[in-house]
């Protein structure tokens, strides 16, 4: 096979992947022959799948193509292989299925961390009670309004898209349109519809937080998840002809590089003073927040990134009983038992069992390749190339090791 056999081939294998399982191919805006193609198929056997994306890499080795570029196809194939396997009834271990998807190892997080991270609350909450029971008060106090939830995400949505316009070119036409729904397993959704254009659903059922909803924007929209795949879509599509970046795979490594970019996306375009920058927009529509607050309490809250995580390892590796779990992610993360339950849903729901980690470890890799910049670089560059290369976690996590390396000898 030549490059563009096997990249054909790959998408062939998403896509008949996705009749198996549909929603595992979150996107796909490439040549739309090829559904039309599997769509008429006869549903294959998973098994014959799995077989098809170890002969993938096989032939990989052999073709000429960038290393970065066979680099993420050979995770990727990694990744749907795992998946094939799973859907022929292969039982694989829950820290095997992360690593294979997502190129991390993941272990149980410190509760002496958590501790710490209420002590912290503790500190910045006001008012008399608990920490439990102020951080409730607190909450109730920052919750928008149901009736003022959409107008909020589009001022949120303006001002950021504004933001992000100064910094990373986009496409003139690009647009995200925005939809309140119910009933989902997450709080929001970018649907990716090409043609730089996004459909971001917003789930009212868990109510939102003025505090929260910026970062929600952020992640799903600017200068996350639409702005990402409007930048490839453009340049690694449309310019380079990296035709596997038209299809966006749910449980691979580029889900949890985008996830732990979206989820920076405020600090990488409003940074520090987000909050009174949140208080001011809130303002404009006649609702009231502590900006200074609500970054203090976020701050603390950071501490607590890995109690998520911490459940799904509960649920899928220890076996622990879905109540053990509710009472774990109440305890720790101070929320009340609804709250729980909705996460207890993301945790053990079939397709997103293992995304947390997603969320959880993208954060910190992310985190710490962006922090490891060259004195040179702004932050604004430094996350342009995570908009615009395709890389893997294990790319960035070499570069971050050799960072620190490089540090640890550096006497400056």
């Amino acid at each position: 096979m030549d490059a563009g056999e096997v990249v054909r081939e790959y998408l062939l294998l998403c896509l008949r992947l996705d009749r198996l399982s549909p929603g595992l191919v979150d996107s796909f805006t490439g040549d739309p022959v090829l559904r039309r193609a599997v769509d008429d198929e006869r549903k294959p056997h998973p098994a014959a799948l799995a077989d098809r994306a170890t002969l993938l890499r096989r032939e990989l080795r052999g073709v000429d193509l960038d290393p970065d570029r066979r680099r993420f196809l050979d995770a990727h194939l990694v990744a749907a292989g795992t998946s094939a396997r799973k859907l022929a009834g292969v039982r694989v271990g829950f820290v095997d299925e992360v690593r294979a998807y997502f190129q991390v190892d993941i272990r149980p997080g410190n509760t002496d961390a958590y501790r710490r991270a209420h002590v912290q609350l503790d500190e910045v909450l006001p008012g008399t009670g608990t920490v439990a029971e102020r951080l409730a008060d607190y909450r109730a106090l920052d919750a928008v309004p149901p009736h003022r939830l959409e107008a909020a995400v589009h001022a949120l949505s303006s001002a950021l898209r504004d933001r992000v316009r100064q910094r990373f070119e986009l496409p003139a036409n690009e647009v995200v349109e925005y939809e309140v729904v119910t009933d989902k397993p997450w709080s929001g959704f970018n649907y990716y519809l090409g043609d730089f254009r996004s459909r971001v659903a917003v789930n009212a059922d868990l109510g939102h937080r003025m505090s929260n909803l910026p970062h929600l924007v952020a992640h799903e929209s600017y200068p996350g998840h639409h702005t990402e795949h409007c930048r490839k879509e453009v340049g690694l599509v449309g310019k380079r002809g990296h035709a596997e970046q038209s299809l966006f795979l749910i449980n691979s490594p580029q889900c949890l590089t985008a996830e732990g970019m979206a989820e920076l996306g405020l600090h990488a375009v409003v940074g520090a003073g987000w909050g009174r920058w949140t208080e001011e927009i809130m303002a404009d529509l006649g609702l009231r927040m502590d900006g200074e607050l609500a970054e203090r309490v976020e701050g603390a809250l950071s501490g607590l990134l890995t109690v998520r995580q911490d459940a799904a390892l509960m649920l899928h590796d220890q076996r622990a009983h879905p109540d053990d779990v509710v009472a774990f992610l109440c305890r720790w993360l101070l929320v009340p038992e609804r709250r729980a339950r909705h996460m207890l849903r993301f945790l053990g729901d079939p397709l997103w069992r293992a995304y947390t980690t997603t969320y959880v470890e993208g954060v910190r890799l992310v985190r710490a390749w962006l922090d490891l910049r060259a004195p040179t670089d702004t932050l604004g560059d430094r996350y342009l190339r995570l908009l615009d290369e395709p890389l893997t976690p294990a790319a960035l996590t070499e570069e971050v090791q050799a960072g620190v390396s490089w540090l640890s000898r550096d006497p400056g």
